[in-house]
Formats: structure tokens, C-alpha cells, sequence
């Protein structure tokens, strides 16, 4: 169906569209959509961002008038969306890939077109309650308790503040200057953003050493919260990492709960990128003791393959986090209790609908399926692996303890630190300039590694194939560079 050529009503000041016109601007964003996603096989993996230009010249005032939805669909789609990371791909498998599934976006559409309020219960209630719903089943996949009651957020950085928050309230009341946190040292860094949010000062995050294996000390952990109860100061929190953002890194979450517990503060545990391989029954051991921790941050939009702006937090007791957001004013209904109520656990009265993403999606596919899909990510990274250890020149740092793992250039040519670090970046920027896979690497101490993280729905087998093979003939060439 055409889009009719003038869709705005003839009186200024009336902003609806007739039926007709909302269906045909609806399918012609549809038909834009879908041809983009049916072809992101053939394109590139890493857009052309440098555009620094193309940015200023984009530069303008708010148009006075409305333009026609085609021409606007035409740029967005082939000059502006192009020029990014295309997060979407197969081969996307820098940072911590997600993907975007469908049904997310037919929920966002119908959130926003129905636009529904779900700030409190009353105002939506049967709405309200699928949201629940969709946190009791992460509840449940994370082997927290009846008593657990979380929040949707937009992402880890805002699921932590708020658990900080929580167990700031809980432990310290006012006195916030005493309070101090724990962290590894290759925690994320929204763990330090997050308390400076939450009161606490730069001066009372410490940062705990990790081991071989980039796993948090727990030795040196004690030991530093016995130091600040020496010095007359009152640790309240430790974070724990299930997968690291720089190598993936599982935390030995048993043993930390273990000390939390004995000196009585609160663990939280980061599970924005590894804490969902916990939905696999199989894959538990490897996350042993996530369901111990006083709160966890997830991440649909990275375990659940939903698009970005998908955070969650789970608190043990709930009561927490209810303390801490719980409030009411003259103009709103009393507050109940028998059912959630998203106001009265989080920050946000004004809110949109994000559990919709969740719930959609999880009825659509059901909860076998995302399993599968899943534990199909470990097996590719296990499978890559093994295979990029093989490569002569490369030197495997970090194994996958879940679907990440990280490794660094070496042999002849490559005798300094400095040379095996700039061999890595190059390493990593020739197989991207290659189109078919998107890799980065991260600066760990004094040594740059390369990672490859499998977490995107659309990564199968062959592209995992295509990258080892990118990986060996990019190490290849530049182990040929250096010996030259």
C-alpha cells in the first residue's frame, strides 16, 4: 500500500493519522526493516564509523515543517544506520553481542502504540502483572527464592545502582561515609560510576587483585575488609563478576558468598553478561553459587538476545529494594501489596513497558528453545577455542569459562611487549576490515588481548568457522610482516 502523499491532517493543531495512513506508514517500515534484517549475511560486519564529517554536516534545527516518511526511511536505512557496528550480524562478536530478536520489536510496537502506563498496578494491572510474571521466570532461571522481587531497568549500569543503593540503605543508614565496597580489579567499570551515584566516594571502592585465571582473590579479599574494619571504616558490599567483560571471568561466587555471609554484608553478583548461561541446567556448575547472592544484575539484552536498553535486577529480599523506592503522594493510590508494583521498586514513576519485550518474546519461543540457544553459544566459543589455540602465533590467555575468550600474539619478531601488543590490535582490526566478523580486544594490565565473545542468536557454526579462519590467515600475514 503507497503512503498517501500528504498523511497530515489539513488543521495544524491535529497530530492523528487515519487509519489508512498509519497502516501504510507501518508496512512501509516493516518492508524496510525486514529487508535490512534478511540482509545482514552480505553485510559488513563494522560499518564505516568514521564520519566524524558526515556528522556535522548532519547538524540542523528542528524542521518547521514535516517531510514524507520515505525519504526518511531512505536515509536512515542506506546512509545512517550503515555507518555503525551492525550489532545485528552473525559475525558480531565484539564486546558482548546480543542480537535484537524479532517478537522484542513487534512488543516495543505495541507498547508504544497502545502506550499503556505501568508505573503503578492500578493504572494497568493485567499489563503489570505480565511484567511480574516475566521477572518471576528469571527468578526462577537464576534459583532465587519466593521471597526475591526485582525491577526492569535499561541496562547492568542502572540494575546496579540500584542494588548499590539497596545494600547501602540496608547496611549504613546515613552514616554512608564509613560504608566500603569490594571489587576486582577487572570488575565493570559501572561498579565504581554506580556508587559515586549511590553516595559512596572513589576513596571507599577498593579494587581486588584476581588471579590467574583473572578470578577475583578471595585471600586478598578478606584481608583488605579486615584492614577498613581495623581502621574503623564498615564494609557492606562486595560484587562478584559471573563473566567478565574483558576475559569473561567467573568469580569464585561459592567462596564470596561464603565471606559475605561470615562478616555480614551484602553480595552482589554482576550477571549482565554470564548470569543466563544459569538457565541451562547443565551449565549451572559453572556458575556455582549465583543463587546465594543477596542481588544480581541481568542483561536480557545480552543472555536473552533482546535489544539493548533491556536490564534487570533481582534482590533475594525483596523488602530491600522495596525500602529503598517505596513512597506514595496525595495523588496517587495507597500503595498495595498483594501484587507488583514497579513504582515501589524501582526509581521510575513515569516508565514505558520493557517486561512486554521480555514476555513476548519468552511466549513465543518458549523456554526449551532459549535453552538450546544458549548452550549452542558455549559449544561455538568452546569449539573456537580450541581451534584459535592452534594457531601458530597465538597464545590463549583466557579459556571460555562461559562464551568468551581472550589471547594475545607472540613469536619471532615479536620479542617485546610492545610488539606482541600492536601485532594484537592488528590482528584484531585485519579481521574486521575483512566484513564477514566484528572482533575486539581489551587492555588487561599491560597486555592488549583479543577477544572473541559468542553471544549473538544469529552466530552459528559457520561463523565461527569463518572466523578461525580469518584469525589464521591475519596471524599468518602478520607473523610474516614481523620476521621480515
Amino acid at each position: 500500500m503507497p503512503i498517501p502523499p500528504n498523511v497530515l491532517a489539513s488543521d495544524p493543531a491535529d497530530l492523528e493519522l487515519s487509519p489508512d495512513a498509519m497502516r501504510a506508514m507501518g508496512e512501509a517500515v516493516v518492508h524496510r526493516a525486514v529487508a535490512h534484517l534478511a540482509s545482514l549475511p552480505e553485510q559488513p560486519s563494522r560499518g564505516d564509523v568514521d564520519a566524524a564529517a558526515l556528522c556535522r554536516t548532519m547538524r540542523e534545527p528542528a524542521p518547521e515543517e514535516g517531510a514524507p516518511l520515505d525519504g526518511l526511511l531512505d536515509r536512515l536505512f542506506d546512509e545512517w544506520i550503515p555507518r555503525s557496528f551492525t550489532t545485528t550480524s552473525p559475525g558480531y562478536l565484539a564486546y558482548i553481542p546480543g542480537g535484537g530478536v524479532y517478537p522484542a520489536a513487534l512488543a516495543d510496537f505495541i507498547a508504544d502504540t497502545t502506550n499503556r502506563y505501568t508505573g503503578i498496578w492500578q493504572a494497568a494491572p493485567a499489563l503489570v502483572q505480565l511484567e511480574a510474571n516475566a521477572l518471576e521466570w528469571l527468578r526462577d532461571w537464576m534459583g532465587f527464592p519466593a521471597t526475591a522481587r526485582g525491577l526492569f531497568t535499561t541496562g547492568g549500569s542502572m540494575a546496579m545502582f540500584n542494588a548499590i543503593a539497596a545494600a547501602r540503605e540496608r547496611h549504613l543508614g546515613p552514616e554512608i561515609r564509613r560504608g566500603t565496597i569490594y571489587v576486582s580489579t577487572q570488575g565493570h567499570h559501572c561498579i565504581a560510576k554506580a556508587a559515586r551515584l549511590a553516595g559512596i566516594a572513589h576513596d571507599r571502592v577498593r579494587s581486588i587483585p584476581v588471579d590467574a585465571a583473572y578470578r577475583m582473590q578471595v585471600d586478598a579479599l578478606a584481608a583488605s575488609i579486615a584492614a577498613d574494619r581495623a581502621a574503623g571504616l564498615e564494609p557492606f558490599l562486595v560484587v562478584s563478576s559471573a563473566g567478565t567483560t574483558n576475559t569473561g571471568a567467573v568469580d569464585p561466587l561459592d567462596a564470596i558468598a561464603d565471606l559475605a555471609a561470615h562478616e555480614g554484608m551484602w553480595h552482589h553478583v554482576d550477571g549482565a553478561y554470564g548470569a543466563f548461561f544459569h538457565a541451562v541446567p547443565d551449565l549451572r556448575p559453572l556458575l556455582a553459587g549465583l543463587p546465594r547472592a543477596d542481588s544480581l544484575t541481568l542483561d536480557p539484552h545480552k543472555g536473552m538476545f533482546l535489544p539493548y536498553g533491556t536490564g534487570a535486577l533481582l534482590v533475594r529480599d525483596g523488602e530491600a529494594l522495596r525500602a529503598l523506592h517505596s513512597s506514595t503522594a496525595g495523588y496517587l493510590p495507597p500503595n498495595q501489596d498483594e501484587f507488583h508494583d514497579p513504582a515501589q521498586y524501582g526509581p521510575e514513576l513515569s516508565r514505558g513497558f520493557p517486561g512486554l519485550r521480555v514476555w513476548l518474546s519468552l511466549k513465543l519461543y518458549g523456554a526449551a528453545r532459549y535453552r538450546a540457544a544458549i548452550a549452542e553459544k558455549r559449544a561455538l566459543a568452546l569449539w573456537a577455542a580450541d581451534a584459535v589455540a592452534r594457531i601458530p602465533g597465538i597464545v590463549m590467555d583466557a579459556a571460555p569459562q562461559l562464551s568468551l575468550f581472550a589471547f594475545h600474539m607472540e613469536g619471532p619478531g615479536l620479542g617485546t611487549l610492545e610488539a606482541q601488543n600492536r601485532a594484537t590490535r592488528d590482528l584484531m582490526e585485519q579481521v574486521t576490515r575483512r566484513g564477514k566478523v566484528m572482533v575486539t580486544g581489551a587492555q588487561v594490565g599491560e597486555r592488549f588481548l583479543g577477544r572473541v565473545c559468542v553471544l549473538s542468536f544469529r552466530t552459528r557454526r559457520a561463523e565461527m568457522e569463518t572466523a578461525v579462519a580469518h584469525l589464521r590467515e591475519a596471524a599468518a600475514a602478520i607473523l610474516a610482516g614481523a620476521r621480515a
